[in-house]
């Protein structure tokens, strides 16, 4: 596509160079480029992007994209652009042929229950017959093939590129996980969404917003952009959590019809006689698509809410009530998700993703009705993420648990020993110094909590769940909680 016509989709202050040039690929890392690429440069929170024009044209770029002034060899096709990441997604999206106007897309975002609500949504979706695309936390697919995943939303040039792979391969719906961080750095710019899914508002990634405000209005943008005109000319779905206190405000935001699902608050889509145990819950579906009886296997209140997501989106899809429910029934498993590990021992061994406040509050208090003996809990927080949440998950875990491990969760580039002293500013005014102890090593920690635990204990390892690795310092080495888990049962029962 030639530079010019790639252009029209942004906002251009200035430009220069040739425009006719022949663009071959688009990438905003200097390290991908190949010869007639065009390079967008990013301002990023470790690099500047424009610290590597001149490797990206060494490289073979023909053509940049920049936010400020720079120095280019003489010839080189250049635009300056208010906002460069924005610039980067509707580029991105003209290049690869706008790919999400072909396609039925459904965004799903909240701090807790995206990748489960996905991995519902989607599961439903390909019951249904359609080809079925998903972008997550866990995986990419595209209908039965898996590709990896670098971040939970990818950069915007990556999904471009993903998305138009779905369309040139048929799919009819991409289910996607829209993070806070996507939203507020442009990164679905250039996606025109079918359907929003709102699941909760709680605390997380203030290490990025600035507070709670900055965090909802990064979320409300996937709600107000479907009010914003595109290529399809069919209705646009909100679906609204309406239990969270954020609901009015999705509600407002949204664009299309709404479409709210709860327990406690008036809703179009109610869950009633909910019973839970440790094989799963059951409930009864009420509201504008009639009565129907579920029977997950899948347990915890928190799972009542991601399945009523899923069945309110899908059925405001059209796909009937009876293909839903089967659906539903069928999933056995989420990866890293409230994930029993079975080794035939004569207690409960859980492991979860839960890394904010209000996902350990659910998991635990869930593993604590479901607990015949003692609730223990194993834990820690990540480094160079939100510290204000630490004391808060220190409290929580102090509050459910019979008795604690604490240790280390990706600490990356902080000290271990420093994360756990203000997860203890939460544990100790709540608990005694015997009721939990500190063990950095979380292999150590694992198999501890393995070894103390007797029949009809529960034991939740959380924090990482799907995780294969652990980040210490700037280095990532294999990993992977479940595995850990499997070893310990069977040295114990061994």
């Amino acid at each position: 596509m030639l530079f010019r016509k790639l252009l029209a989709a942004v906002n251009v202050r200035a430009a220069g160079g040739n425009h006719g040039a022949e663009i071959q690929g688009i990438t905003y890392d200097s390290r991908q480029v190949k010869p007639g690429f065009l390079f967008v440069s990013i301002k990023g929170f470790k690099s500047d992007g424009h610290d590597y024009i001149g490797q990206a044209i060494e490289r073979g770029a023909v053509a940049v994209v920049v936010e400020r002034e720079v120095e280019l060899p003489p010839g080189t096709a250049w635009a300056l652009v208010p906002d460069a990441r924005r610039a980067l997604a509707l580029l991105s999206a003209r290049f690869f042929g706008d790919p999400s106007a072909y396609l039925t897309m459904i965004g799903v975002t909240g701090t807790n229950g995206k990748t489960t609500t996905t991995n519902l949504i989607s599961a439903v979706l390909s019951a249904s017959g359609q080809k079925v695309g998903l972008v997550g936390t866990i995986c990419n697919k595209i209908g039965g093939r898996v590709l990896p995943v670098r971040h939970t939303t990818p950069e915007s040039a990556d999904l471009q590129q993903l998305l138009g792979k779905m369309a040139e391969e048929g799919v009819d719906t991409c289910v996607m996980e829209v993070s806070s961080h996507a939203l507020a750095l442009n990164r679905v710019d250039g996606c025109e969404f079918d359907v929003a899914v709102f699941t909760n508002l709680t605390r997380d990634h203030l290490d990025l917003h600035r507070d709670m405000g900055e965090y909802l209005k990064a979320k409300l943008k996937l709600f107000s952009d479907l009010n914003v005109p595109g290529k399809k000319r069919g209705v646009k779905y909100g679906v609204i959590n309406a239990d969270d206190a954020a609901a009015v405000h999705f509600a407002l935001a949204s664009g299309g019809s709404v479409f709210t699902y709860g327990i406690n608050n008036h809703a179009d889509v109610s869950a009633t006689d909910i019973n839970v145990d440790a094989r799963g819950v059951s409930f009864i579906v009420v509201g504008k698509w009639g009565r129907c009886p579920l029977n997950l296997k899948l347990t915890g209140l928190f799972n009542v809410y991601n399945a009523l997501s899923a069945f309110t989106a899908t059925a405001a899809l059209g796909i009937p009530v009876g293909i839903i429910k089967d659906a539903l029934e069928d999933i056995r498993r989420v990866p890293g998700r409230f994930e029993q590990v079975d080794e035939g021992q004569d207690f409960t061994v859980i492991v979860d993703y839960a890394h904010t406040p209000d996902g350990l509050e659910n998991v635990l208090e869930t593993a604590r009705q479901i607990a015949e003996g003692r609730l223990i809990t194993v834990y820690g927080c990540g480094g160079d993420r939100d510290r204000t949440k630490r004391p808060l998950m220190g409290s929580i875990a102090a509050k459910y648990s019979d008795f604690q491990i604490i240790t280390s969760d990706n600490p990356r580039t902080e000290d271990p020993v420093k994360i756990i002293r203000d997860i203890e500013e939460g544990v100790l005014p709540l608990v005694e110094k015997g009721s939990y102890i500190v063990e950095l090593d979380r292999r150590k920690a694992i198999h501890l909590a393995i070894s103390v635990a007797s029949k009809g204990d529960v034991v939740i390892i959380a924090g990482k769940g799907h995780e294969d690795y652990q980040i210490i310092g700037q280095e990532k080495y294999p990993f992977d909680d479940r595995r850990e888990v499997s070893i310990a049962l069977r040295e114990s029962i061994g």
